[in-house]
């Protein structure tokens, strides 16, 4: 048994996700195939198979223990990596739609070429900025169910992500719980850009670390003029 394998059967007993063996198999693959294309093109600085298992595949899956992601059928990565949350969610959830994100050409090659080696037709990798890709008027406000994790602070974030969550959707941000000031500057942008935050669940991971998902409710359309231009959100943020 890989450790993938090992640390997700422990973690996940009584979780809401229920994994078969096949779809076990399917991560210990992805995994393996991120460990050698790693030494190629840096993907991730997390190296070490246990942290790999823990801080990525395990922390990815803890998405679906929010209610709206386990209702949601069209969901969005940004900024997505080398595949987390979306590819170990996509191996779970075969019945729902992923789009992957990524700015840097490298990652989404390696996310299309896990794909075809996974065999996972839910999954469709778009290699963009999130300030251009919302803008695309077939995907601005499509999405019920858009997620980031580790990208950015909660207003940079915000403008990111609420352009293409649907009305009624979530928008739902993977932070450390030391994120409460973060979270608090960030509440005028996220007001401005068509956001409510609704609810937060708080858990834990076998590193030790607390960690948090904070949801937004869209409520109302995001105005034409976000996101802006590529760079401005960075530069500087809506407070």
């Amino acid at each position: 048994m890989s450790k993938i394998t090992e640390i997700l059967r422990d973690s996940l007993i009584d979780k809401k996700t229920k994994l078969s063996d096949e779809q076990y198999f399917k991560l210990s693959e992805f995994n393996d195939f991120l460990q050698q294309e790693n030494k190629k093109h840096n993907l991730t600085a997390i190296t070490n198979e246990k942290s790999v298992a823990i801080r990525h595949f395990l922390d990815s899956l803890m998405l679906a223990e929010c209610k709206w992601f386990q209702k949601a059928k069209k969901i969005l990565d940004i900024g997505s990596g080398a595949g987390f949350p979306g590819i170990p969610l996509a191996i779970a959830y075969p019945d729902k739609e992923f789009f992957l994100v990524d700015s840097l050409r490298k990652r989404v090659d390696f996310i299309n070429q896990a794909v075809d080696m996974l065999k996972l037709d839910n999954v469709i990798a778009i290699h963009d900025r999130a300030e251009t890709f919302s803008r695309e008027e077939s995907f601005r406000e499509t999405f019920d169910f858009v997620t980031a994790r580790a990208v950015a602070e909660m207003a940079i974030l915000s403008e990111y992500c609420l352009p293409a969550t649907a009305i009624g959707g979530h928008f739902v941000s993977m932070k450390l719980t030391d994120s409460d000031d973060e979270l608090e500057k960030a509440t005028s942008a996220i007001e401005i850009l068509g956001g409510k935050i609704v609810d937060s669940f708080r858990y834990q991971l076998p590193d030790d670390k607390e960690y948090e998902l904070i949801v937004i409710e869209k409520v109302f359309n995001t105005p034409d003029k976000y996101p802006r231009r590529p760079g401005m959100p960075k530069k500087r943020p809506l407070l």
